[in-house]
């Protein structure tokens, strides 16, 4: 059914309720034994939008996937075989999750899609497993509706972080980064910028942990459109807290203007002190020459874009799309790191909104994926 109120839409409290009536109904339902025999289609996947991997690894070799709408999986043997998580919780969407660095035993699974496709769904806040995820408790921030990156301290493990992006179609204050130092008993919004903006990435830095790294997004789903940028757009882009997360500063310079700032993925590795990495959806358009239009073979022998977009429409323009920059200096200044040609446009083309991370190699600090 349709759960609203005189006010409106049930609010996520409302919705955790709901799926408390729903599980008494299913424990006194004459039905309880019957179960579901899976006829196909075989070729159908979903969205995987995050994995996790306990370290050290040790001699367990488990492997977390989390999922758009098909909920958590785990594998113990290096992915040979998955089993289902979470099956009968409150949501079937994960947004993310993060391993205890300190407890291969303790993962934290944050709810809600954070890709804001059409068919993502709203989460329920984050959880906390302490058995490798065989059971999980609610650890709250089911307001914030999607999470996108939960980082947990390597030496604390009371101390957690999470980039909570909000509602997808509607502005919401519960949006930004949060930090608990308890275990998740109690939240703080440490970084707020304001309700059309969320935390889209968050890293900490591999040498100090104090020094964190956010990666903001101002970005609202309209029913008629994907997520982009405007002239107004003014919320997107990377902070830095040298305290643990008590006060930020943006750190932009050399990256594109604000109103061509879509979401931004962040990486850091531990192989060289003060490196850090950025994926920018670059909204800054290009003007295609007559060949590009025209889709001419590069010197390969490969088409690299044509003269339409992603929907077949014939163009004349296109935004540059992933732009990978870097930054040497803890992300004081950055520079463009990669190059700006056909190649790099057609990588996230006009999806830069979803395929917006990166990463970079834990041992070679100039290998990046």
């Amino acid at each position: 059914p349709n759960r609203t109120t005189q006010d409106g839409p049930v609010d996520a409290s409302g919705r955790l309720e709901a799926y408390e009536v729903h599980e008494s109904m299913r424990a006194d339902t004459p039905h309880g034994e019957r179960t579901w025999r899976f006829v196909g289609p075989s070729n159908v996947s979903g969205r995987v939008v995050d994995m996790a991997i306990p370290t050290p690894r040790g001699e367990h070799y488990t492997l977390y996937v989390a999922t758009a709408t098909g909920g958590l999986w785990r594998s113990r043997n290096e992915g040979t075989t998955f089993e289902p998580l979470f099956e009968d919780g409150p949501t079937g969407s994960i947004g993310a999750l993060a391993v205890d660095p300190a407890d291969s035993e303790r993962l934290w699974m944050g709810t809600g899609e954070a890709n804001i496709f059409r068919s993502s769904m709203a989460g329920t806040g984050i959880y906390l497993s302490e058995d490798g995820g065989t059971t999980f408790t609610h650890k709250g921030l089911e307001n914030t509706h999607t999470i996108a990156r939960v980082c947990v301290h390597p030496t604390d493990p009371n101390t957690v972080y999470v980039a909570a992006s909000g509602h997808e179609w509607t502005d919401n204050p519960e949006r930004g980064v949060y930090r608990t130092r308890d275990g998740g008993e109690t939240w703080e919004l440490v970084l707020f910028v304001d309700a059309s903006t969320g935390a889209i990435d968050l890293a900490l830095d591999p040498q100090d942990p104090s020094r964190i790294y956010a990666a903001t997004w101002e970005r609202m789903r309209d029913r008629w459109n994907d997520p982009r940028t405007y002239p107004t757009t003014k919320g997107s882009g990377i902070w830095r807290s040298e305290d643990g997360g008590d006060s930020w500063e943006s750190i932009n310079e050399g990256l594109p203007l604000p109103e061509h700032r879509g979401r931004i993925g962040l990486a850091t590795t531990p192989s060289l002190a003060g490196s850090l990495y950025a994926f920018v959806d670059n909204y800054e358009l290009v003007e295609l020459e007559e060949d590009e239009e025209r889709g001419e073979e590069d010197e390969g022998g490969e088409e690299e874009s044509s003269g339409t977009d992603s929907y077949g429409r014939e163009k004349q323009r296109e935004i540059k799309g992933a732009t990978i920059y870097r930054s040497l200096d803890h992300g004081s200044t950055w520079q463009r790191a990669s190059e700006e040609n056909r190649y790099m446009r057609g990588l996230s083309a006009t999806y830069g909104w979803v395929f917006g991370q990166v990463r970079a190699d834990p041992v070679d600090a100039d290998k990046v994926y």
